[in-house]
């Protein structure tokens, strides 16, 4: 039998309204957050760079790149415990919450083991594929190998954020993010410096800093929500409620795999057009990615909120928290948009001092202000999408995206690289506007 809600708990769940205030309290602190993300591989990467050896930073480069790919993949464990999280606190059902996050902490171990089991193959032909000089894949591979060990405990933060964020304390999960990564720094600086482990002190003090934020995860979620496993266990390994995660996982890492392919395939083609145009191309790439973190608030924000009036049934506050998310949304885009074009200059000038990539840049400058535009639809229905669990819907959508994409560019190629960004936006216009166009009949739907 499910634990209900204490009566106050009830009373938060019934008077529940999607303001702007309660929109921003949890969007802010997620873009603070993802901004933070980065600086993970960075801590490593400059304490390394400090050395003086091209080598040894150019090995900790390849092997972060390795990392960022290998662990975004599985990303889907922060997304759908969000959502079921959020779903079981609409429904007021305690147990449930608690019982979401021990399913995901199940499946990140079996994955985080899995991963430490097949670290050979996956380093060989990792490495391989960055085809980077002998010295470097050297130093590389004595940062993979310490790093490595910290998958379970990856996997397991993404589920523990999840309940976190899930419980709209996206406070909380920006506090433990910024304490962690201060750890992180100061780990890397102790073991490489201090200990002079060099490259293998930067991927342990990663190892010891991911393996902080489990237990300091930990403990949060018990202080709020109570023991995670103090359950049945045949309630936490139900059947149905364990293939229902599974699904519901598999859809979203379709699509994230979609969105790897994408971002990808655009890299990749730029290399094709010569180092210029694949510098530029990267410039202003990183811009649209920064920007994108403030977006990616309010996609969080849908999620979590979407979530908890999808589980208590309340349609009324499910499309108000729709409306309201897609306006800030759009707001919040044409503002990034217009201080790209007034800054976006200035920004390539400061990073690269070539003047052939600073012309190519500039001349795609306007493209690359436009992906915040074409993208805001998406961000905020990606988190309307997976707080109501429309995850296949999801990953349909996207591999049609997918084909669009490859299409356009296929036929904007007579025009060089202006093609290629015109595809960009293609993509990321044509995904937000399929699931607006999806939104109506899932939301009757769901809610009949």
């Amino acid at each position: 039998m499910s634990h209900e809600v204490t009566s106050a708990e009830r009373a938060s769940v019934s008077t529940f309204d999607p303001s702007h205030g309660a929109i921003l309290r949890i969007a802010l602190p997620m873009t603070l957050g993802h901004i933070t993300v980065p600086l993970m591989g960075l801590a490593d990467t400059a304490v390394i760079g400090r050395l003086g050896e091209a080598q040894l930073l150019g090995g900790v480069v390849v092997a972060t790149t390795i990392f960022d790919v290998l662990l975004w993949a599985f990303g889907f464990l922060r997304i759908g415990t969000v959502a079921l999280t959020a779903q079981a606190l609409g429904a007021g059902d305690r147990d449930e919450m608690r019982a979401t996050l021990a399913r995901a902490l199940v499946i990140a171990a079996a994955l985080g083991l899995t991963i430490i089991a097949l670290q050979g193959p996956i380093a060989a032909f990792a490495f391989a594929a960055m085809g980077a000089s002998e010295q470097v894949t050297q130093a590389g591979r004595a940062y993979f190998d310490m790093r490595i060990w910290s998958a379970p405990f990856v996997f397991a933060n993404y589920a523990l954020f999840g309940a976190i964020v899930g419980r709209a304390r996206t406070d909380v999960a920006l506090a433990l993010q910024v304490a962690v990564n201060l750890a992180n720094i100061g780990l890397n600086i102790t073991l490489v410096y201090g200990a002079g482990l060099g490259v293998r002190g930067s991927g342990l003090g990663t190892l010891m800093a991911e393996i902080l934020q489990t237990c300091l995860c930990l403990l949060m979620v018990r202080h709020l929500g109570g023991p995670i496993f103090a359950l049945p266990w045949r309630r936490i390994a139900s059947r149905a409620a364990m293939w229902r995660l599974v699904g519901i996982n598999r859809d979203i890492m379709i699509r994230t795999l979609g969105l790897l392919f994408c971002y990808s395939f655009f890299s990749s083609q730029g290399a094709r057009g010569g180092d210029v145009m694949l510098a530029a191309n990267a410039t202003l790439l990183n811009l649209s990615m920064f920007m994108a973190f403030f977006l990616d608030g309010y996609g969080t924000a849908a999620e979590q909120m979407c979530g908890r009036a999808f589980g208590a049934r309340d349609e009324a506050v499910f499309r108000k928290t729709v409306r309201r998310v897609i306006g800030w949304g759009l707001g919040t885009s044409a503002l990034l948009a217009i201080i790209a074009l007034i800054v976006g200059a200035g920004f390539v000038d400061f990073v690269t001092t070539n003047a052939a990539v600073r012309e190519a840049a500039h001349a795609m400058l306007p493209f690359a202000a436009l992906t915040p535009i074409a993208g805001t639809l998406a961000f905020s229905f990606d988190g309307v999408f997976s707080g109501a669990t429309w995850t296949r819907e999801m990953r349909n959508l996207m591999l049609v995206v997918v084909a669009l994409y490859l299409a356009v560019f296929w036929m904007t190629r007579p025009l060089g690289n202006m093609g290629l960004w015109i595809a960009l936006l293609t993509f990321l216009g044509s995904r937000g506007l399929l699931q607006l166009w999806r939104y109506p009949r899932l939301v009757a739907r769901a809610f009949a």
